[in-house]
């Protein structure tokens, strides 16, 4: 854990800590993709594109909170942690407030969401209630999903063809299945994420009794997955190109080969947690460049 700063910070600050900023890419970038996808399509809907990104970032965000309180509780968050500062394990936050803090969040989500809900029918609100659902289920109680080491499942959907697919559906009001297939892009980026932070935490995770897919297959083949997530991402987009033959310049991702290269040679390479740090944010700035390259390469 990171020390606890010698003067109080503002609430602010606290509370942008707690939401956890570099993850928030993952909840924007397949947001955006489904965005550009509709855009590309002639189909785009702007008041329907800006609520889906509010809400999916509220969702989280909320997640992020939840996620905070239910490690302080469990004991899963201890004095040796080597990630980023967690509020409620520093005494910056009562872990009450943190709770409450998460429903508030989840509430404005629906919020944000209203909206939608009644644009796009029940498909949209099932997403929704599993959404929130799921961002509790993340670490809430004895059979949660990161305990059990499932949680990487779930990133890859609600990160990937349900974000991305969700987003265009708003919009556009119907589904093409290359919409979904997009979505895996995202989503396994958004795995690569959690790969390193479940690699960095095996130590502790395996004391707590958190059963992640690093806990119980190992430290060599979370690298390879990650390695596989990163690779895979990129060339999504020549698989749809293979499929109808169009959206060409989709296929620049490719050209971002060399940084997910890179990452995976440090990943391999770095062997103390906390120096892992710096790659969760190149990870999660990889995903948002594939984001963005996808994006601008689908609609010229």
């Amino acid at each position: 854990m990171e020390a606890t700063p010698a003067r109080r910070p503002s609430r602010l600050k606290v509370w942008m800590w707690a939401a956890r900023p570099k993850t928030l890419w993952a909840a924007f970038s397949p947001v955006l993709v489904g965005v550009a996808m509709a855009a590309g399509d002639h189909a785009a809907h702007p008041l329907s594109a800006v609520l889906a990104m509010i809400g999916a970032v509220l969702i989280q965000v909320g997640t992020n909170f939840y996620n905070d309180y239910a490690d302080f509780e469990k004991g899963a968050d201890t004095s040796e942690r080597k990630g980023p500062l967690r509020v409620t394990l520093a005494g910056l936050v009562r872990p009450e407030a943190m709770k409450r803090a998460t429903f508030v969040t989840f509430a404005l989500a629906v919020a944000a969401g209203g909206y939608l809900m009644w644009r796009g029918g029940w498909p949209i609100v099932i997403i929704g209630v599993s959404a929130i659902l799921f961002g509790l289920l993340y670490t809430a109680g004895r059979y949660s999903l990161s305990y059990l080491g499932i949680a990487d499942l779930f990133v890859l959907i609600f990160f990937g063809p349900v974000a991305v697919g969700g987003t265009y559906y708003v919009q556009a009001l119907t589904l093409p299945p290359e919409v979904l297939v997009a979505g895996i892009a995202p989503g396994l980026l958004s795995v690569a994420i959690l790969l390193v932070n479940n690699i960095r935490d095996v130590d502790e995770d395996r004391a707590a009794g958190k059963r992640t897919l690093v806990v119980r297959l190992g430290r060599s083949f979370g690298v390879g997955l990650y390695a596989c997530c990163v690779g895979t991402a990129l060339f999504v987009p020549v698989a749809l190109y293979l499929w109808d033959g169009s959206h060409p310049w989709a296929m620049a991702t490719v050209a971002l080969l060399p940084l997910a290269v890179a990452s995976v040679r440090k990943l391999r390479a770095v062997r103390d947690p906390r120096a892992l740090n710096p790659l969760l944010g190149e990870t999660a700035r990889l995903l948002l460049l594939y984001s963005l390259v996808f994006s601008v390469g689908w609609i010229v």
